[in-house]
């Protein structure tokens, strides 16, 4: 497994080993001991999720205040963009993102720490994410950034308009949400 950084602090691109054959293919999507060896990170997932969604859906950017989660993401089928927003007022990375191409063929991974909002695009006719969670979903603690603020400045590989839920049409500016210290 290669484990490498990103440009914002704690959030980690991982590249897991996988053996192909002709008749398939074999791979750890993690390994506890493994990954505290190679990052000190004793992570305790206590939740699985599993997304699916057609091309041009976009999902995000979501967090949870007061329950943030650590998420481990990848997708199984298709392929997403994958973003991370650092909204961790302290940080020197405050309001910078990072995007990562995560697919069923690359089988990357993004470690997504606990003060980030988290989205995806999906690029492919049809994408299923799974993500394990280091706390539960709670919808009072849920939150929303909208995807197209300004302040971000995100670089989404968009040729229309993407197709938005409600709550992610309402989501709020990075300068007005509620963000961690």
């Amino acid at each position: 497994m290669i484990i490498s950084p990103t440009e914002i602090a704690d959030v980690l691109l991982i590249k897991p080993r996988v053996f192909e054959d002709d008749r398939g293919f074999f791979m750890e999507s993690f390994n506890r001991k493994l990954f505290l060896e190679k990052t000190g990170l004793k992570l305790d997932f206590v939740q699985d999720n599993h997304s699916r969604s057609l091309q041009g859906v976009l999902r995000g950017l979501h967090y949870q205040v007061n329950q943030p989660q650590g998420k481990l993401v990848r997708a199984v089928l298709g392929e997403i963009f994958d973003v991370v927003v650092d909204i961790r007022r302290s940080s020197p990375t405050f309001g910078f993102w990072i995007g990562e191409h995560l697919s069923a063929d690359n089988k990357h991974q993004i470690w997504v720490p606990p003060g980030m909002a988290h989205g995806f695009l999906v690029l492919s006719e049809a994408a299923e994410v799974l993500y394990k969670t280091t706390d539960y979903y709670a919808p009072a603690c849920e939150r929303t950034i909208r995807w197209d603020d300004p302040d971000l400045n995100i670089t989404w590989p968009l040729s229309v308009a993407p197709t938005l839920s409600v709550k992610d049409q309402a989501g709020a500016w990075l300068k007005d949400a509620e963000v961690f210290a």
